[in-house]
């Protein structure tokens, strides 16, 4: 049984590898997990030894089949947590990774199995994440950053790149919640903000920061 420090060194280099690709810096572990950089190695030093990741020193580290494992299960049991808190207890998509951060490290593969029937099996959880399988396999789906969209073009929010809380509330506050649908109405070439009009005729602006951390669905016309 893992220790939950090697589980969160485990879960935030599979991040970070799917995120950055390609082998993972002990700077970029350090600033994922906001510890120092010593201690990331000494760890990874475990971690190797308990042939969970191969590590090179100043070449960076990937996850092995094992460690792969491990960390797709506890994205599973996170995200599943995450929609269980949302969906069933109604907290806000703002604040359940907080606490999945804790629930996340519940051994039993009995209760999360059971907790994944329950919830009717999801696919996608509150931020738009696919949730992988029993079988560790993720349903993709197609699905652009909003800054690439052109104006006039029609979509929907389907997730968020960025699980901020603050950015969160930003986006609820403009009602650019998940399924929420939009209209490009103007880009700015100069700063890279947009100018979105959401269900209802409301316009709102955002920053070429949030333009960049919103996932949608381009619709067909």
């Amino acid at each position: 049984m893992a220790s939950q420090t090697v589980e969160n060194y485990i879960k935030a280099i599979f991040q970070l590898t799917e995120r950055e690709g390609g082998s993972v810096s002990t700077s970029a572990i350090s600033q994922q997990l906001a510890t120092s950089a010593a201690s990331v190695t000494d760890m990874l030093k475990k971690l190797a030894e308990q042939k969970l990741i191969a590590y090179v020193k100043y070449r960076g580290v990937h996850l092995t089949p094992g460690g792969k494992s491990m960390a797709v299960e506890m994205i599973r049991k996170h995200r599943l947590w995450e929609t269980f808190l949302h969906d069933k207890l109604a907290i806000g998509w703002d604040a359940v990774h907080e606490i999945a951060e804790q629930l996340e490290h519940v051994q039993s593969a009995t209760l999360i199995d059971q907790l994944d029937a329950f919830l009717g099996y999801p696919k996608f959880d509150p931020h738009g994440d696919p949730i992988p399988d029993a079988n560790g396999k993720f349903t993709l789906r197609n699905q652009v950053l909003l800054n690439t969209l052109q104006e006039g073009d029609q979509a929907q929010v389907v997730g968020v790149r960025e699980h901020d809380a603050d950015f969160l509330k930003y986006l609820d506050s403009r009602a650019l919640h998940i399924n929420a649908s939009l209209l490009i109405k103007e880009k700015q070439s100069y700063d890279g903000s947009v100018r979105v009009e959401t269900a209802g005729g409301a316009e709102t602006l955002l920053s070429s920061k949030a333009a960049q951390n919103i996932y949608v669905k381009k619709n067909l016309n």
